[in-house]
């Protein structure tokens, strides 16, 4: 299908930002009805909260499959596939009789999703320079964070309107919208020339290389592991603020809009600065501020301002680390840009469904397994900058920081 007029400059921003925030807009819509779906589908917590888990598996499946691929046959069919999965999916939650159909839908939403979250970063790869790349990163991370402010209040207002089953009727409506401006105006970015400089089962053996480069592993961590310690707080916030505190779903959707401010705030800054101090500044900022935010949460678990400012922090910090350290990470494997993007956002879905587990696996009334596992997460991207810089790779160096 023929473009119906190419997107430029901040119509293709607006719209690589849309695609990214797939991943937080289906999570963070939902999270005020956690309860209430709990209810409605006659599930415990724990059952329901499974369903965060299960989706951000599908999203590390489907975004380590999207990469390769599309390096090799391009990025457009890819996309519109993926989307047109999510779509389906969607209405399959929407409509769910039981938790079992909804936890398997959610899985299908984020093979789905996951298409939207990758391509978009390899697009902005395959448009830009290096270096411009990160800062459009990090513009477009700006967009994505207009996601987690008004997902949870819509999420909160179509709970209170249509019940839970709306939020899921917000997500089909959205992922129609994006499906046909995809359609009509993003077309292909990867040049043929680019298109299938190794075989697709080669391809998918980069992966392996990556994880077995330090500098690149390092970058993984770096940037998964503080995504990592936001989904501790996704998956355990609502039971901590809601039925630990007393806040009303309402209220906790105000409280998360507020920690994607903290996003939002970060990933301005870093559009300014990253070409004046160098990406890997900005990731040692990150993470230092990231620990920083961690260390006092399981000592201050039973005063809820003092949680709530560092949370601000914790959370805060991704927006400093996930642009920059997957710029740099598709810098060092430029030929394989796609399969860098998937890896890092595997990575942080990944890390993310693991500190969702643990979260929930050792829930026992309070909100010490949410801080606790923050506090590891946050400590382990620390680590892995610090194994990354002690490399001092030349891939990994955009020309503004050298």
């Amino acid at each position: 299908m023929t473009p119906g007029g190419r997107l430029q400059g901040r119509g293709l921003l607006a719209l690589l930002g849309a695609l990214v925030a797939f991943g937080p807009l289906a999570i963070d819509l939902y999270l005020p009805a956690l309860p209430a779906i709990a209810q409605g589908l006659g599930a415990d917590i724990a059952r329901v909260q499974l369903s965060v888990t299960v989706f951000l598996a599908g999203f590390c499946i489907g975004m380590l499959g999207y990469g390769p691929v599309s390096d090799h046959f391009g990025r457009r069919p890819v996309l519109l596939g993926g989307i047109a999965l999510f779509v389906g999916a969607s209405a399959v939650c929407a409509l769910a009789p039981g938790v079992e159909v909804l936890i398997a839908a959610r899985f299908f939403q984020a093979l789905g999703g996951g298409a939207a979250s990758v391509l978009a970063r390899a697009v902005a790869r395959d448009v830009y320079a290096p270096t411009e790349a990160i800062r459009m990163l990090s513009l477009m991370a700006m967009v994505t964070a207009v996601a987690p402010l008004v997902a949870p209040l819509l999420g909160g207002l179509a709970l209170a309107w249509q019940g839970w089953r709306a939020c899921f009727g917000l997500l089909v409506g959205w992922g129609l919208l994006c499906l046909l401006v995809c359609a009509r105006h993003l077309p292909e970015t990867l040049p043929p020339a680019r298109r299938g400089q190794t075989r697709l089962g080669a391809a998918f053996g980069v992966y392996g290389q990556m994880l077995r480069d330090p500098a690149g592993l390092g970058l993984v961590l770096a940037g998964g592991m503080s995504f990592a310690a936001m989904f501790a707080y996704i998956t355990a916030g609502p039971f901590y603020f809601i039925e630990l505190q007393g806040f009303t779903p309402f209220g906790y959707s105000l409280l998360f809009a507020a920690n994607a401010l903290g996003i939002f705030a970060a990933n301005f800054a870093n559009s300014r600065l990253v070409r004046r101090v160098g990406a890997p500044a900005m990731i040692r900022a990150g993470c230092l501020l990231g620990l920083a935010g961690a260390l006092p949460l399981p000592f201050i678990g039973a005063h809820p301002a003092w949680v709530m400012a560092a949370l601000f922090v914790v959370v805060g910090v991704t927006g400093l680390l996930g642009a920059n350290c997957v710029g740099l990470l598709m810098q060092g494997y430029g030929h394989n840009a796609g399969a860098a993007a998937a890896l890092f956002g595997a990575g942080q879905f990944g890390f993310g469904m693991l500190a969702s587990w643990a979260t929930g696996h050792f829930h026992e009334g309070s909100g010490q397994p949410m801080a606790w596992v923050i506090l590891v997460a946050s400590s382990l991207s620390a680590l892995g900058f610090a194994l990354h810089r002690s490399c001092h790779d030349p891939r990994f160096q955009p020309p503004s920081a050298a």
